[in-house]
C-alpha cells in the first residue's frame, strides 16, 4: 500500500478503534525491530513511547496510540514467543517455517496470535481483520492473504465458538 493510500486514515477522530490500530501497527514495528536489530523490550518502550506513539516521524503525524494495549502486545508476545512460535509454524504451509517468513510478517503474526489467545475482549474477527491491515502496509497484497489464513487458523483455535457460528 503507498503512503499516499495510508493518509486519509490519518484523518479518523480519535476513537478508541483507532487507537487501538494506531497500537497494533506500532506494536508490529517494535516487534520488528527487536527481531531485526536486538532492541531490548525496555529500550523498545522508552522509543515508541517518547517518539512513536501519537508523535510525528519523518513529517508523518501517526495516530495516538493506545499505550497501555502496545505495552500488552509487545510484552506478550516477548514473554508467549516460545509457545507463538510454533502455533504459527503449524498454521503455516508446510514447507515454509516460521523462520523463512519476512520479519515484519513474523512481527504480523505473533501479534496476531497473542492477541487472539489473550485479549478476549476483541472479537477474533476483528482481531485477524486488523493484522491484515496492518500487514496491507508492509507487504502485498498475496501476503495479506496469507496471514489472513494464518490467522484464521489460530482463531478457531482459541475461539472456537466465534467462528463456529455463520
Amino acid at each position: 500500500m503507498s503512503e499516499s493510500s495510508k493518509k486519509p486514515a490519518k484523518k479518523l477522530p480519535d476513537r478508541k478503534a483507532n487507537r487501538r490500530g494506531a497500537a497494533r501497527l506500532a506494536a508490529v514495528q517494535a516487534l520488528y525491530q527487536m527481531d531485526i536489530a536486538g532492541a531490548g523490550i525496555n529500550d523498545i518502550f522508552a522509543e515508541f513511547e517518547s517518539h512513536w506513539l501519537g508523535g510525528e516521524v519523518e513529517g508523518e503525524k501517526y495516530l495516538p496510540a493506545e499505550a497501555a494495549f502496545f505495552r500488552d502486545i509487545v510484552s506478550g508476545v516477548v514473554r508467549d514467543q516460545a509457545k507463538l512460535d510454533p502455533l504459527i509454524d503449524e498454521a503455516l504451509s508446510k514447507g515454509w517455517p516460521l523462520q523463512r517468513i519476512d520479519a515484519i510478517l513474523r512481527a504480523v503474526l505473533r501479534a496476531g496470535a497473542y492477541e487472539l489467545e489473550h485479549r478476549k475482549d476483541v472479537p477474533g474477527r476483528v482481531v485477524v481483520s486488523e493484522y491484515v491491515d496492518v500487514a496491507h502496509a508492509f507487504v502485498e497484497t498475496e501476503e495479506t492473504g496469507m496471514v489472513n489464513a494464518v490467522l484464521d487458523q489460530i482463531a478457531r483455535q482459541f475461539r472456537a465458538d466465534e467462528f463456529s457460528r455463520a
